[in-house]
């Protein structure tokens, strides 16, 4: 016999997908964030066949300007460009996705806990959430940094265990108030058990707000772990990031402006797609949000 309560859900997911997507296709903004967003995911894809190694040397084209060649310049030993930051894509992106996968985990997890069963249990978990919030993030990756050794991976972690406390925040506000409704009670008379309860039945329902948080959030990791590798703490040479490509296109910046200029706007772009895309799903799952 199938389930009611299962049943309720799936037409009420179904008609609300249906609104939901109708609704971001009408944003125009959100759909230019999600145009830039898929753009320059194909171009991390498409590296190996759009551009040259990275790491290929050529010293007598070192700071060549843009040309027919090298569309983007070479830089101090004479890389391409262009290359070295169609493989940065495709490191900016992977720590954006794994460092926000690993901290949305984090925050489902506690915020669903605290949210769900409250009292000592909530107390404790939120009071562990605040002592994460008095430092502040990056300060805090920072410091974690210096006892590690700088590295792709580090970097991702760290960036991770260090920004679940919104998700699990956002999660523990909606378990707190769809604990208590009929669904819920009704499947708790039926006997089910409380990770039943918390996955099946409460956590789809609490997923909009960390969606959005975690859209917003790729665009976060890949400024930080830009910053980490201009601060030389991040993803190591001769590895493309644009971060540390910024290293470079810093102490050129008088004879060579095209080694700041296209890993700033790449990573400026991108950001930006990310904040429009989450700004749109914001908007297409709550109206009443809009300005």
């Amino acid at each position: 016999m199938p389930d009611p309560y299962n049943t309720m859900t799936e037409m009420a997911a179904s008609g609300g997908g249906n609104q939901f997507w109708t609704a971001l296709r009408r944003n125009r903004m959100a759909m230019a964030g999600a145009a830039i967003v898929a753009f320059m995911s194909l171009l991390a894809l498409l590296a190996p066949v759009l551009g040259q190694s990275p790491e290929y040397i050529d010293v007598s084209l070192q700071l060549s300007a843009p040309n027919a060649q090298h569309w983007f310049g070479t830089d101090d030993l004479g890389r391409d460009v262009l290359a070295r930051i169609l493989y940065g894509a495709r490191i900016s992106l992977l720590v954006g996705f794994v460092a926000v996968g690993i901290a949305t985990l984090i925050g489902i997890v506690l915020g669903a806990l605290a949210g769900y069963y409250g009292g000592i249990v909530d107390g404790l978990i939120m009071r562990f959430v605040d002592i994460m919030l008095c430092f502040p993030s990056f300060f805090l990756i920072l410091a974690v940094i210096a006892f590690l050794e700088p590295s792709i991976w580090n970097i991702m972690v760290i960036i991770g265990l260090t920004g679940w406390m919104g998700v699990a925040r956002l999660v523990r506000a909606e378990f707190l108030s769809l604990r208590e409704r009929e669904f819920v009670q009704a499947v708790r008379v039926i006997g089910a058990s409380d990770a039943r309860i918390i996955f099946r039945h409460l956590l789809p329902n609490a997923l909009s707000p960390v969606l959005v948080s975690a859209t917003l959030g790729v665009g976060g990791a890949i400024l930080t772990e830009s910053a980490l590798s201009f601060l030389g703490i991040g993803v190591q040479p001769p590895t493309p990031s644009w971060g540390n490509m910024l290293i470079v296109g810093k102490q050129t910046l008088g004879e060579a402006w095209w080694l700041s200029v296209f890993p700033g706007f790449a990573i400026l772009i991108t950001v930006l797609g990310y904040n429009l895309l989450g700004e749109g799903i914001r908007d297409a799952l709550d109206p009443r949000l809009k300005d």
